[in-house]
């Protein structure tokens, strides 16, 4: 008998790990945990249309709402409007946060800055973006430009408070400590002031995100014939009751993804920085 087959009957037989072990650490227990309420609102949803508890006008059936999602998809062209309002918030996320930034961090890092830019912009962040949006739409049509613009502002200036307010945060004794460093401005910028303020700054992105795909949905029902927001008012307008709710569980699923990303790139960016889990 060989040395393979002797080792072979005395190693002990295989542990198989069962099915449902492996699910769970696959999923893992805080997806799990999840998932519970989200179940049990559609069992909720789903028994209250079955035993006519409200009328299917007022509230579709979860499978007459899919049936909805299926023919807006295939027949009413959802994928065009849906593509409409992601192109809109993408670029008015990314003109409000890159200006908010930069202007961010120019108005910390200078008191003059600040002083310059203070009335002014103090005066327009107390003006909704949607009261913006009659005069805008007069300036530049109901197109995308103008949707851009509106969203582009409710995205700044969270944004440039958080990232003003972060540099003013760092504290006093890491400016003290580059001092005794002899680190030069730019240095002590980037090398201090920068990182101490990115936990602020990314927790303003993510925040702001949220709020332009909300803000999206009012600007298109507003002024528009494209788009998520078009489709809702209109579903509102012919009592499209279940074409209504496709177009919320949408907006739902899609601000959640965008908070979730942008929840991984914030951890990604500040994984160096460790702090009570919960």
């Amino acid at each position: 008998m060989s040395t393979t087959n002797i080792l072979a009957e005395r190693s002990p037989p295989a542990r198989t790990e069962p099915l449902t072990s492996r699910l769970a650490r696959l999923l893992g227990g805080a997806n799990l945990i999840g998932a519970v309420l989200p179940l049990g609102l559609l069992v909720l949803w789903q028994t209250a249309t079955s035993l006519r508890w409200i009328q299917p006008v007022f509230l579709p059936s979860p499978l007459a709402t899919v049936q909805a999602f299926w023919t807006m998809l295939t027949r009413q062209n959802l994928h065009v409007d849906f593509t409409a309002s992601i192109l809109i918030v993408s670029q008015a996320f990314v003109y409000g946060a890159a200006l908010a930034v930069a202007l961010g961090i120019a108005a910390g890092l200078s008191r003059n800055v600040e002083r310059f830019l203070g009335p002014t912009f103090d005066t327009i962040r107390h003006i909704p973006g949607i009261a913006w949006l009659p005069l805008i739409v007069l300036w530049l049509g109901i197109g995308a430009p103008a949707k851009v613009l509106v969203i582009a502002k409710s995205v700044f200036f969270p944004v440039f408070l958080n990232t003003l307010q972060g540099i003013r945060d760092v504290e006093k004794r890491y400016i003290e400590l580059a001092d005794v460093l002899t680190l030069t401005r730019w240095q002590l910028v980037r090398k201090v002031i920068l990182p101490a303020a990115v936990p602020s700054i990314m927790v303003s992105l993510r925040y702001s995100a949220g709020v332009a795909w909300a803000l999206v949905v009012v600007a298109e029902g507003l002024s528009g014939l494209e788009g998520i927001g078009y489709l809702i008012f209109r579903a509102q307008g012919l009592l499209l009751t279940d074409q209504l709710v496709v177009c919320m569980v949408i907006i739902g699923a899609v601000g959640f993804t965008i908070d979730r990303a942008m929840l991984a790139l914030q951890r990604y960016v500040l994984r160096w920085k460790q702090g009570f889990e919960g």
